[in-house]
């Protein structure tokens, strides 16, 4: 058996440049009978995702009553949940106010939605992304204040909102924060402030920063309810349905691209279950929207539903999300399905335009360990897409920013394994380099004087370099099964679905196929990379690498010579479109044999 350190299938370099490895152990299946691998395989599939051999039972069919914590371990959450529910013993008013992206639309949506099952109908505030900005704006608080909410609650934003907080604080009006980016020593003057990512908080509290900001608000909904039923709230009345909410749950988790391990991926997995149901009616105009006819997976939640949701706060109406997931009008769920996918549609027009702006700087840009773009007209509803784009083409953390006429920036960033973006903004802040940031470790946002921008650059290489370059020298494509051509069928994509729901922290099952021969290559939209392979045995399938056109691997396969022989590594899927299910693979890398 190879080791974890050595190369596989005797690649040591592959048409992108990298070793291919067992991510676990040798599973080389040959052309076996996939149907008979399931719980061999998925048991491969855990242990080799860090799963104990005494826990992979709970790590089968993952459960919210296996992996739910108490609530009451999280610092200030039970200061959060009585203050909620002083709130809604007496009527009072409340406000939600959410960021502007899916994680911020959940969380708002799933606590609206509590608080109107409780008997206590709230208010939501989302912010405009151009005009206000991420997080709390004082002058809105004070403002809300003023229009009469008493208690504002404050979801995937606020753990740095230090000004906003204090002027919350002067016009009498409290404010419980609920988020999950990262937190400085010294905290903003809250209510109460619930965030698994503060830096006193308990060890439990800790384990589970991986958290987005929506598993965090479904926690505090936990607490409200049992701390109504401790005062006999429910005497009489029925409890809220909490289990319904966590479609609401799964949607924030994976498009905020939190790590899908431990309680995420409990979360998640009852999600999609709530979600095939169809009974939130928005939701299920959102899928109708998307154009889905099945009930949507975890891949769809992150490409299709998510992004649709973002369109209205990158490009449209901030509040659109919202309204969405928390309507019981199915017509007018409708209305806002279809605008939010006319938005999406103008934002990849946006992002494409910006995109190749940004990628025009890059040969400027090669020897720094941190991809640092900036431009002026640059839509800042998109920069964020565009910075995950350059850094899965580059490899290397990426921050793009928009600057405005003054040349002041407002920026996003997104990181790679094992360099902590948002630790080191928050950092850059705090030397001065910054107006405003923040973020988690694969994801950041800033505000950036425009005589900061070079600054920033060079003292991000010198803090962030050596762990880029430790991240850099230890990527390799990993492996979980190689198998020769005839094994790819939708049996075995089936039994390694179970072992899901995949995403960040949770990688899906990566295979190699081969040996095969190039039977086809061309393009397929602007820049996929679409191919037709046989195997020596005789079995032939279609694959397709997704915006690959011009980078080495897209052109080494669309220039192939048929005489040689290769090994494609990538992403087994169900091709079911035709009235026979095929497998098919989603090319990420490729190695030739001779």
């Amino acid at each position: 058996m190879s080791t974890a350190s050595s190369s596989i299938l005797g690649i040591d370099r592959s048409l992108s440049g990298r070793i291919w490895r067992w991510r676990g152990g040798n599973m080389d299946v040959g052309g076996g009978n996939a149907a008979t691998l399931e719980h061999d395989l998925v048991t491969q599939l855990l242990l080799s995702r860090g799963v104990p051999p005494e826990d992979l039972e709970r790590h089968r069919n993952p459960s919210l009553r296996a992996f739910l914590p108490d609530p009451s371990a999280f610092r200030d959450m039970d200061a959060a949940a009585e203050r909620l529910a002083q709130a809604v013993l007496t009527g009072e008013q409340v406000t939600i106010y959410g960021d502007y992206d899916v994680d911020g639309a959940t969380s708002a949506a799933l606590l609206v939605r509590l608080l109107r099952d409780l008997g206590q109908p709230s208010r939501y505030y989302i912010p405009d992304r151009l005009l206000e900005g991420y997080g709390p704006s004082g002058e809105a608080l004070v403002r809300l204040a003023e229009e009469g909410s008493s208690l504002i609650v404050t979801v995937d934003c606020g753990a740095m909102a230090y000004e906003a907080l204090e002027m919350a604080h002067g016009a009498g009006v409290d404010v419980v924060v609920v988020d999950h980016h990262k937190c400085a020593a010294v905290l903003p003057r809250a209510m109460a402030l619930v965030n698994p990512n503060r830096l006193d908080e308990s060890d439990l509290g800790a384990a589970h920063g991986h958290l987005a900001a929506v598993g965090v608000a479904f926690l505090l909904a936990v607490a409200l309810v049992r701390t109504l039923r401790a005062q006999d709230f429910f005497k009489g009345r029925a409890e809220p349905d909490l289990f319904s909410l966590l479609d609401l749950v799964a949607l924030g988790t994976v498009a905020d691209v939190a790590a899908l391990h431990g309680l995420n991926r409990a979360l998640v997995a009852q999600g999609l279950k709530v979600m095939a149901r169809r009974e939130n009616i928005g939701m299920a105009a959102l899928i109708d929207a998307s154009r889905l006819s099945r009930a949507p997976t975890c891949s769809d939640l992150g490409f299709a539903l998510g992004p649709r949701i973002n369109a209205g706060g990158r490009v449209g109406e901030s509040t659109l999300g919202v309204r969405l997931l928390t309507t019981e009008d199915p017509d007018e769920a409708k209305m806002i399905a279809a605008q939010l996918s006319a938005l999406n549609e103008e934002r990849r027009a946006i992002e494409a335009a910006v995109q190749e702006a940004a990628e025009a700087q890059l040969a400027a840009q090669h020897n720094r360990a941190v991809i640092c773009l900036a431009g002026r007209g640059w839509h800042p509803g998109v920069i964020g897409i565009v910075a995950g784009r350059i850094k899965e083409k580059t490899g290397k953390p990426t921050l793009v920013i928009a600057l405005d006429e003054a040349g002041n920036g407002k920026g996003s960033g997104r990181s790679i394994a094992g360099v902590d973006l948002g630790a080191a903004i928050i950092a850059a802040r705090a030397a001065g380099l910054l107006v405003a940031g923040g973020g988690h470790a694969m994801a950041a946002g800033l505000t950036i004087a425009p005589d900061q921008l070079d600054a920033l650059a060079d003292w991000l290489d010198e803090r962030l370099g050596a762990s880029v370059t430790a991240a850099m020298a230890n990527q390799a494509v990993l492996l979980d099964l190689a198998l020769a051509p005839r094994g790819l069928a939708p049996a075995l994509v089936e039994a390694m679905e179970t072992a899901g729901p995949f995403g960040m922290g949770w990688p899906g099952p990566r295979i190699a196929v081969g040996p095969l021969r190039l039977v086809k290559a061309d393009l397929v939209g602007t820049d996929h990379v679409r191919l037709i392979v046989r195997g020596d045995d005789g079995s032939s399938f279609k694959a397709i690498a997704f915006r690959a056109a011009t980078t080495d691997l897209g052109q080494a396969l669309l220039h192939r010579s048929r005489d040689r022989r290769l090994w494609l590594a990538g992403r087994a899927k169900i091709d079911d479109w035709s009235s026979r299910p095929q497998a098919e693979l989603h090319v990420e890398d490729a190695a030739w044999l001779d």
